[in-house]
């Protein structure tokens, strides 16, 4: 069986469900669950989110066919709750709007579920551990600028940064992007290259979370274009924004 989670759901004809799910050796995957929404199905209660699943499934066809799923038990943690289970469906929503179908991340999945061991926890970090999985997000898309430019320019105190381009010295602000400061630059440097969400939560870093958020909140947005996160409007509906933890 192949380790996964189950990112989002959609209902499919009368009974089935078509589940996308995040796994550690073929990334996103597409998979049928046929029957799974009968009131006694056995799929009905595994297909939920933040529980790791053991699944077996079909290899042809751009949707394949779940033929069985197995409970892999807690992992030692409980499910996320408050702001918490908010910041896991919208780390969820990235992943199934930003990863290709069959496009393994085998780090990524790593770093998801160190996310989702710290959103469980009972006090959690939960800006630091979301800005540090976006940096992951966008290393493991191929697509985040350097943000290590900024060490070998000591002198200079303040950067342009724009989607798709190198983060340059600060002449103007750039009418799409933003100008960011050295210190939000060099926070943005090591979160990148902290492998463990754990060495990112020891940081102690001067730069403040909301400079970090629009920096990476601008580069998350060139690339999921201009259809809205839904995990982002209902924390809004849900008040879970006022501490402005959602990029």
């Amino acid at each position: 069986m192949v380790e996964g989670y189950v990112l989002h759901g959609v209902p499919w004809r009368e009974t089935s469900l078509i589940a996308e799910v995040f796994t550690r050796d073929e990334g996103r995957l597409g998979l049928v669950a046929r029957g799974a929404r009968r009131p006694r199905s056995a799929m009905r209660g595994l297909l939920q989110p933040f529980q790791k699943l053991g699944l077996r499934y079909s290899h042809k066809g751009e949707l394949r066919t779940l033929m069985a799923a197995e409970w892999l038990g807690t992992q030692g943690r409980g499910m996320p709750a408050g702001a918490s289970l908010m910041a896991g469906f919208y780390v969820n929503e990235l992943l199934l709007r930003l990863l290709q179908r069959q496009d393994p991340h085998a780090e990524l999945f790593q770093a998801y579920e160190m996310v989702l061991d710290h959103l469980c926890e009972p006090e959690p970090m939960t800006e630091v551990c979301l800005r540090w999985f976006e940096c992951r997000l966008l290393r493991g898309l191929g697509i985040a600028p350097d943000f290590s430019v900024g060490r070998e320019t000591p002198a200079v105190s303040r950067f342009q940064l724009a989607p798709g381009e190198s983060i340059r010295l600060a002449a103007h602000e750039p009418e799409d992007g933003l100008l960011i400061d050295k210190e939000t630059l060099a926070t943005l440097a090591r979160y990148d290259g902290y492998d463990d969400l754990k060495d990112c939560l020891q940081d102690s870093g001067l730069a403040s979370y909301a400079a970090l958020k629009r920096a990476l909140r601008l580069l998350l947005a060139h690339q999921l274009g201009s259809v809205p996160l839904f995990s982002r409007e209902a924390a809004v509906d849900l008040h879970y924004l006022r501490d402005g933890v959602i990029s």
